[in-house]
C-alpha cells in the first residue's frame, strides 16, 4: 500500500486531505505537533514531532518511510501576532523536514510542499501565473517565500512539487479567517459585524476542491519539479461574500470597521490563474462559492 506522511495532519486542510489519500487507497501517517483531541479521518497512524527538531522528524521519516509526503504544517494565518514562531515554524520546519527527507536511504517519490500566493505580495493588474516575480508584503508571505527558497537547495535531491493555494475555505476553518468569521455571525442572527480592511478581494475556493488538487498532483509524474497556483480564477469581493451570505440567510449585518483589524499590510486584491496546474493534473473540481457557502451555513 502506498504510504503517505502528510504534516499539520490535524488542521483544517489535513483533515480533509487525509480523508480523500484513504479513500484513494494510501496509508496516511499524520504528523502533528500535540496528540488531538478528535481523531483524524483516514489516518492509520498519528506521529507527534516537533518539525523544527531535526531528530523528532527524522525519525518519523525512518519509521514511515513515505512513498509520497505533503507538507501542510505552518503559521497560516496571516495576522499571527508572534512573529518569531511564525518564521521558525514556517522556515525552519521546512528545512528540518525537507532534509530529513533528503537522508532517508529510500527517498519518496514526490514531496508536495504548501506555500502561498502571498507570495506575489499586493496586486497586480490581470490574473497572477507563476512567473511572476515574487514580492511579499507581509510576514507570512516572506516566510513562504523563504519556504520556496530553502526548498529549491534540495531540489537536486528530492522530487519536490510547490503549490501556492490562493485563499480557501470551508466547514471547519476558525473563525479568524474572514469567511467563518462572516458565516458564524449569520448563523447566530448576530446584527453587527466588525471588519478590518473593507477594500479586499480574494480569489476563493473551496477545501474540498483543493485537496482533490493536491491528491492529484502526488500521482502525476508531470508534476515534479513544478510550481502551481492553486486558486479559482476570480478574486470576489467582501461586499460579494456578505451579499452571498445575506441572499442564503435573509440576515443583513451593520458593519462597522474595527481599527485593530485594520492590517496596514494587507494584500488589496488577490486572483490567479489556474491554466498550468489544470494542463497537468486536468480540469479542477471547482464548487462555487454560494455553494461553498451554503455548505458551510448547514453545518
Amino acid at each position: 500500500m502506498t504510504r503517505t506522511l502528510v504534516t499539520g495532519a490535524a488542521g483544517f486542510t489535513g483533515r480533509y486531505l487525509t480523508r480523500v489519500l484513504a479513500e484513494r487507497g494510501h496509508e496516511v501517517h499524520g504528523v502533528v505537533h500535540h496528540m488531538p483531541d478528535e481523531a483524524i479521518a483516514g489516518v492509520s497512524a498519528v506521529h507527534v514531532a516537533d518539525l523544527v527538531n531535526h531528530s523528532a522528524i527524522s525519525q518519523v521519516a525512518t519509521q514511515v518511510s513515505p512513498h509520497h509526503v505533503v507538507h501542510l504544517a505552518a503559521i497560516a494565518f496571516v495576522g499571527h501576532d508572534d512573529i518569531e514562531e511564525m518564521y521558525r515554524s514556517n522556515v525552519v520546519g521546512t528545512r528540518q523536514l525537507l532534509d530529513a527527507l533528503a537522508d532517508l536511504a529510500e527517498r519518496p517519490k514526490s514531496i508536495l510542499l504548501a506555500s502561498s500566493a502571498n507570495v506575489y505580495g499586493n496586486a497586480r493588474a490581470g490574473v497572477l501565473e507563476e512567473t511572476l516575480p515574487l514580492s511579499p508584503a507581509n510576514d507570512y508571505g516572506v516566510t513562504k517565500v523563504a519556504a520556496e527558497f530553502v526548498a529549491r537547495l534540495y531540489q537536486a535531491r528530492l522530487p519536490l512539487i510547490v503549490v501556492r493555494p490562493f485563499n480557501y475555505t470551508g466547514r471547519g476553518q476558525t473563525d479568524n479567517f474572514l469567511i467563518p468569521k462572516i458565516v458564524s455571525h449569520a448563523r447566530r442572527r448576530v446584527p453587527v459585524i466588525e471588519l478590518g480592511n473593507l477594500d479586499v478581494a480574494r480569489d476563493f475556493s473551496d477545501v474540498r476542491t483543493v485537496v482533490d488538487a493536491y491528491a492529484r498532483l502526488l500521482d502525476t509524474p508531470q508534476a515534479l519539479g513544478g510550481t502551481f497556483n492553486m486558486c479559482a480564477g476570480r478574486a470576489v469581493t467582501l461586499a460579494e461574500i456578505l451579499d452571498l451570505v445575506g441572499d442564503l440567510t435573509g440576515h443583513r449585518f451593520v458593519i462597522q470597521v474595527n481599527p485593530a483589524l485594520v492590517r496596514a499590510d494587507e494584500v488589496r486584491t488577490l486572483s490567479g490563474s489556474a491554466a498550468k496546474l489544470e494542463t497537468v493534473i486536468g480540469k479542477l473540481d471547482g464548487i462555487p462559492l454560494r455553494e461553498t457557502l451554503r455548505w458551510m451555513l448547514e453545518d
